[in-house]
């Protein structure tokens, strides 16, 4: 039989095999391929507690803004019906103090006018008793004193005609 290069090929490949099993390559590479899987399994698990803790945080923190919006809502809301109501009441006491000094200036009116009253009382008694002090140093007789008479009746509606207007 002539040894070719065939047969030592055969023959390598047989050892290299055998040497392999011999060593328990196949075993430390299963071994090896095993850890990994188990590793990768690790991570992954990780990854998927990691994923779930993330998701509970964003739905805690989605939570919490909801709520920090409706808070707000109602603070602006509550601001509002405030906003309104202080309104009302500044329109009220505007009102009211208007109505108050509506008042006032009518009494001061009313004042002012019974004091002009008063004023055009006095006037014409005046202009009265100066006309009687008239009739009286002037007084001869009854035609005269008639005459002097209508000249300050006259003179007295005059005077109260100025006063009036």
């Amino acid at each position: 039989m002539a040894i070719d290069a065939t047969f030592w090929v055969a023959v390598s490949f047989i050892i290299f095999f055998g040497a392999l099993i011999y060593l328990k390559i196949p075993q430390k590479i299963s071994k090896m391929l095993d850890k990994m899987i188990s590793d990768i399994k690790n991570e992954i698990d990780e990854s998927e507690k990691l994923r779930t803790e993330a998701s509970t945080l964003l739905d805690s923190s989605q939570k919490k803004l909801d709520s920090a919006q409706s808070v707000s809502n109602e603070i602006l809301e509550n601001a509002k019906n405030d906003a309104d109501r202080l309104i009302i009441e500044m329109n009220d006491k505007f009102h009211k103090s208007s109505e108050i000094k509506k008042n006032l200036t009518e009494d001061k009116i009313s004042q002012m006018k019974e004091a002009a009253l008063k004023e055009i009382k006095d006037a014409s008694i005046k202009i009265a008793v100066d006309s009687v002090k008239k009739v009286i140093t002037t007084s001869v007789d009854k035609s005269k004193l008639d005459a002097v008479f209508q000249k300050n009746l006259d003179e007295t509606k005059e005077e109260l005609k100025k006063i009036n207007s």
